[in-house]
Formats: C-alpha cells, sequence, structure tokens
C-alpha cells in the first residue's frame, strides 16, 4: 500500500520556487519603508485590472472587504435586499450583511451549483411585486425593495452571466460579481460573442487572495474590479476612512486597505497565474479522464461549453461522502467539503426563516460534495491514487466490484 500523503493543497511548494522574487519584494519594502500604498500597490492594481479586462482595480484588505465594498460603492443601501445562493462561504452573506443590506436566497442550479437563472426569475417573479409607480421590485415577506443580485462563481467556474445580467436588466438589480475563487475563469458571451473574463462582467466585482486561491497572498487580500470610474473611488475612499485626500473624510469609510508588501507579492505571482490555471485545467481533464474510464463512473464535475474554469476547486459527488471522507483520510488521502451547511441552515442565519427543505438543490448536494486535491504541482501519478482509492471505497460501500482505472501518463 502506497503510504506517502496527497495533500488537498499545496502551498509550500510554489512559494519555494518563487522564494527569491518574494524576498525581493520584502526588501523593496524595507529599503523604502514602503508598507501602505504606495508603487507597488498601484503596479499590482494596473496590471489585475488588465488581467481581468477592467479599466479600474482597487486593493482592499480581503475578500469579504471586497464585496462589502463594491455592494456600498454600487449603491446598494441599508435595508435593500440582495439576492445570492445559500451554497458558499459565509463571507458573501456577510458581506451583504456589514453593507446594511439583507441577505436572501435562490436555489442553484443542479449540475453547476451555480445561481440557477431559472431560480433567480422565479423568485423575482413570485416571491416579490413591482411598485407600479416607481418600478422598484419588492420582496414580498420582507416589504424591502431587492437592489442587486451577487452570483457566486463558485469553484472557479463562471455563472452563466448573459442569463443573469439580462434578468438584472429587466427587474432593475445591480449585478455584483463574487469571483473570489475566480482568478482568470473565463466566460463566453453569447450576447457579446466575446470571452469575458470573471470580474468583467457585472457593475462591480470582488476578488479575494486568501492564501489557498488561484492567485493568493502570504496573508489576507483582495481587490474590487469595474469599469466604472465613479464605484472605483467611492471604494478607494471606503477602504481609507473615507478620505478623499489626507484628513478630509467625505464618507464614514473603514480600515480596509491592501498592504504595499502583499501587492508586491501578488504582482510577482500574477505573472504565474495563466501557466498555474492552465495546470489546473490540465488537471482537472486527467481527473475526467481517470473517472471516465471507469464503467458507469458519473464523478467529473460538469463543465458548460460556455465557460473556462480554473478549478480552484475539483468536486466530485457521491452519496456515500462522509464514509468515503473518513476512509480518505484514514489512507492520507487530503479532501474537503465546499461546503457542508449551506447558508440558510446555519445558526448564524437562524433568524432568516427558512428551514430544511426550502433549497432542496443546493441541500442534496451539500450532503454529497467532496473537493479532491487539486494544485498546480498535483502529479498524474497522485491523480491515479486518488482516483482508484475513491472508485474502490465507493464500489465497497455499494457492494459492487471495483472499476478498472485506466492507467495515465503525463
Amino acid at each position: 500500500m502506497n503510504s506517502a500523503s496527497i495533500p488537498f493543497l499545496d502551498l509550500v511548494t510554489p512559494h519555494q520556487q518563487l522564494k527569491d522574487e518574494l524576498v525581493k519584494v520584502f526588501e523593496q519594502a524595507l529599503e523604502t519603508a514602503g508598507f501602505i500604498g504606495g508603487p507597488m500597490l498601484a503596479s499590482f492594481e494596473q496590471e489585475f485590472g488588465r488581467f481581468c479586462g477592467t479599466r479600474n482595480c482597487v486593493g482592499v484588505g480581503s475578500g469579504t472587504d471586497a464585496v462589502r465594498f463594491a455592494l456600498i460603492a454600487a449603491g446598494v443601501n441599508p435595508g435593500d435586499v440582495v439576492v445570492t445562493v445559500p451554497n458558499t462561504f459565509i463571507a458573501t452573506t456577510e458581506a451583504i450583511s456589514q453593507a446594511g443590506a439583507i441577505p436572501d436566497f435562490v436555489d442553484v442550479d443542479e449540475r453547476t451549483y451555480n445561481l440557477d437563472p431559472e431560480q433567480l426569475q422565479k423568485y423575482l417573479q413570485v416571491q416579490c411585486s413591482v411598485d407600479g409607480t416607481t418600478g422598484r421590485v419588492y420582496q414580498r415577506r420582507l416589504g424591502k425593495p431587492v437592489t442587486a443580485v451577487v452570483p457566486v462563481h463558485l469553484y472557479g467556474q463562471p455563472v452563466d452571466m448573459d442569463r443573469i445580467k439580462d434578468i438584472a436588466d429587466r427587474f432593475g438589480l445591480l449585478v455584483v460579481e463574487d469571483a473570489c475563487q475566480a482568478h482568470g475563469a473565463e466566460y463566453y458571451s453569447r450576447k457579446e460573442k466575446a470571452w469575458k473574463r470573471a470580474g468583467s462582467m457585472g457593475k462591480v466585482a470582488a476578488f479575494s487572495f486568501y492564501p489557498g486561491k488561484n492567485l493568493g497572498a502570504c496573508g489576507e487580500g483582495g481587490a474590487v474590479t469595474t469599469d466604472d470610474d465613479e464605484i472605483a473611488r467611492k471604494v478607494r475612499m471606503l477602504r481609507d476612512h473615507g478620505q478623499s485626500r489626507k484628513y478630509y473624510h467625505d464618507i464614514e469609510g473603514y480600515n480596509g486597505r491592501l498592504d504595499a508588501i502583499q501587492a508586491g507579492i501578488l504582482r510577482a505571482k500574477l505573472q504565474h497565474l495563466a501557466e498555474w490555471n492552465e495546470r489546473r485545467r490540465q488537471a482537472a481533464d486527467r481527473y475526467w479522464q481517470l473517472f471516465g474510464s471507469a464503467d458507469g463512473a458519473e464523478f467529473p464535475p460538469y463543465e458548460p461549453e460556455w465557460c473556462k474554469p480554473v478549478y480552484h476547486l475539483y468536486v466530485i459527488r457521491v452519496p456515500e461522502r462522509d464514509r468515503l471522507l473518513k476512509s480518505l483520510a484514514e489512507l492520507k488521502i487530503g479532501t474537503g467539503i465546499h461546503y457542508p451547511i449551506p447558508l440558510h441552515l446555519q445558526k448564524a442565519y437562524g433568524g432568516v426563516g427558512y428551514k430544511p427543505g426550502d433549497f432542496p438543490t443546493t441541500e442534496k448536494a451539500a450532503s454529497e460534495i467532496l473537493s479532491l486535491p487539486m494544485f498546480p504541482e498535483l502529479t498524474a501519478e497522485q491523480q491515479a491514487r486518488v482516483v482508484g482509492t475513491v472508485l474502490e471505497l465507493v464500489a465497497k460501500c455499494r457492494g459492487q466490484k471495483t472499476p478498472a482505472v485506466a492507467s495515465h501518463s503525463e
């Protein structure tokens, strides 16, 4: 039996490989005392904005800051309802609440686990009404205006943005992308007949640079991207105590700046992001081939033809998830669950009025999804062992014969 462990994520190797580059960033900060703002931040903002295909990029302290500032700067007001999905990390809804708004939910698509356009349209038509005078949409149960929708590009796979934007336009809603897991992911807009990067399709978008992300800092970090100059100006004030210039506070803001050292580190890593994303896609393709070689195996995630995901996570779905998780851990194969408890069933949201069964697609997925090892340095041999072990354990759970897995070489 192979006793070598396979990590869920390898954060050591890429930092060892880039050690010289990253140390230079730190040395530059020490030599100039440029710890907050300055050229390193400005350069990263310019280059990441160009990478995403937006005119503006504003570095902030975290992905949560990015979503919160994006909502506030785009015009979401206290008491407004902002619609998102229950199948995401709590930072999405925390940011909505911290902006003074009320998070509400629609269910996800069965295959992508992303916001389901049909469910969004149903929500707006059935649970909401339109004021005949103002044209504003109101959530009947809450008695509050619905002003924005936050589609989450979960696991690095873009939402069907053409359909979401079409619905949002018809109901007068802002579209704020949560692209915190989707650095470099691409979506083919049938409407514009062009490939678009995540972060460039909504009115404004938010990114996280938490260390485990495809583009991760050596600490916390985030960014807001937008083509709207006024939104970018407001975000710059919000991140820096509401200052329009030093000691002139036009609004109350936050301490939500991106440190210069982190910006320099992110700028160095950004030069490698396209290659890292491509290696993740290659690893996903190997998983697909390995699982696909087994008769009856339907584990690989669904990938629509209109998207190029970057596989921040590689998520399979098995009814035997909990037993499989435990057995894989015993065999030293790292895994994760993203996410085991939907947001509408979290204790933190016990007062929102939802109950088990209200979002059946999300709830069923939450009991079955399992994230397998995924990182650029993942080898074909490691993946063959992961897939072979998964198939063996699932077959054992079901009392079936273990399907053969075709060998795969680089």
